[in-house]
């Protein structure tokens, strides 16, 4: 696992922004799973603006969803869906052929798992995922005591993920359960990018940095993939111990 440590939030997602924008140069027909929220909308604005400005091509990309809301349909403004579709898809103008999202109203919830697990398998693997990090230390939905070694899966969600979820949406909803990437898929991605700001971030990731390597701190399970890197601004950075070499 490598730390990158960033000046602030615009640094930070500046940086991301161009992680995606290189791996499309250098592999035009990427898998990428791309989270959604707070943490890497930023990111995602810059990346669209730096590859229509440099007009990079991103036509035979395949993208995939990494998690999303049980039970809300995708034109409701909180759900991920919508997040990549207005951030993302709709600007880079990404062809439906290329996209590949959870349906979290699906009346076989399995079937949809075991389709998405199928078509990272026939793309042959995921090159990039960019995931962000719960207050509890979730990953995509992979809730704290989650096994790594699931693939795609249905969850019921902890309180506090329901309860933080809530600023997504313009009104009170109910989010019970998520339908998710697993742990496993985020360790076999070929690269594999956490993000996070903010102070209110900083205790988190001081567990998942510098405690132990725990499925209690799903975010912890960073420090064991191959090709893992925690990119984070200095206040989500503030309570680690061993941050000093890790600035960027």
């Amino acid at each position: 696992m490598q730390l990158n440590i960033y000046k602030d939030y615009h640094d930070l997602s500046d940086h991301t922004a161009d992680e995606i924008i290189s791996l499309v140069k250098n592999k035009p027909n990427a898998l990428l799973c791309l989270a959604t929220g707070d943490s890497p909308r930023l990111a995602y604005k810059l990346m669209v603006e730096k590859a229509i400005h440099d007009k990079v091509d991103f036509s035979k990309c395949t993208f995939i969803g990494l998690d999303e809301w049980v039970g809300l349909p995708p034109a409701n403004e909180g759900t991920c869906s919508y997040f990549l579709h207005t951030i993302i898809f709709n600007p880079l103008k990404i062809a439906a052929s290329q996209i590949h999202l959870f349906d979290a109203l699906s009346s076989d919830l399995k079937k949809e798992c075991a389709t998405m697990n199928k078509v990272i398998i026939d793309k042959g693997g995921i090159d990039l995922m960019i995931v962000g990090v719960g207050m509890n230390g979730h990953v995509g939905f992979n809730e704290p005591g989650v096994p790594e070694s699931y693939n795609a899966h249905v969850i019921d969600l902890d309180e506090i993920t329901q309860s933080v979820g809530q600023k997504y949406f313009s009104g009170p909803v109910t989010i019970q359960q998520g339908i998710t990437l697993g742990l496993n898929q985020f360790l076999h991605a070929r690269k594999a990018i956490m993000m996070a700001s903010g102070f209110k971030k900083a205790p988190v990731m001081q567990k998942a940095i510098e405690q132990e390597i725990n499925i209690n701190m799903p975010a912890s399970i960073i420090r064991k993939h191959p090709n893992g890197v925690v990119m984070i601004d200095e206040e989500a950075a503030s309570q680690l111990k061993t941050a000093g070499a890790a600035h960027q």
